[in-house]
């Protein structure tokens, strides 16, 4: 065992590195929460760059993007696309529309369906904005393997079911909002 020195210069012995059991539970739990402020803070910083670049949020770009790929689709379709509410996609859609970067059109002989489509003003702005549309925490769900997946699924899962969250749309609202 090697010999160390306390603060006033004696020799003391070295004692073995004990397993603690405590110490590493508390240290994962530390860890987890600077992980979970880390990936807070990207979806944050992403949101406010495309709206300085874009003048849009990032849910109201993605929105766009969705659109222009499919121009026509219906709100339904495309609250179903971004796992949001349909009256908070209808509600984020309006202000879409006040920008003037996409249009609706009614059809159907009660015409209570609404298909939606981009301006020119909004093709314009797609053609400038960043990437990726859904965000970078999207964009690398995307990319990490089934395995890993599966996991945080099933953690985060667990992790919600102990928060006892109240409120049961707290996941159709997008984070920007």
């Amino acid at each position: 065992m090697e010999k160390l020195q306390d603060v006033t210069g004696k020799k003391k012995k070295s004692r073995p590195e004990q397993h603690d059991p405590v110490m590493e539970r508390s240290n994962r739990t530390h860890n987890i929460l600077k992980s979970l402020r880390i990936v807070f803070r990207s979806i944050q910083a992403h949101s406010r760059q495309v709206e300085k670049e874009s003048g849009v949020s990032s849910t109201q770009l993605w929105m766009m993007w969705e659109i222009f790929n499919v121009p026509g689709m219906k709100v339904t379709e495309l609250a179903d696309i971004l796992s949001i509410h349909q009256s908070t996609c209808s509600n984020i859609l309006d202000k879409l529309q006040q920008k003037g970067m996409i249009k609706r059109e009614r059809s159907g002989p009660d015409q209570r369906v609404v298909h939606l489509y981009l301006t020119e003003k909004g093709t314009t702005l797609l053609a400038k904005a960043p990437r990726p549309a859904q965000g970078a925490i999207a964009d690398v769900l995307h990319k990490l393997p089934d395995e890993i997946l599966v996991n945080m699924e099933t953690s985060l899962a667990q992790l919600i079911g102990a928060l006892q969250v109240t409120e049961k749309d707290a996941a159709l609202t997008p984070l920007d909002l």
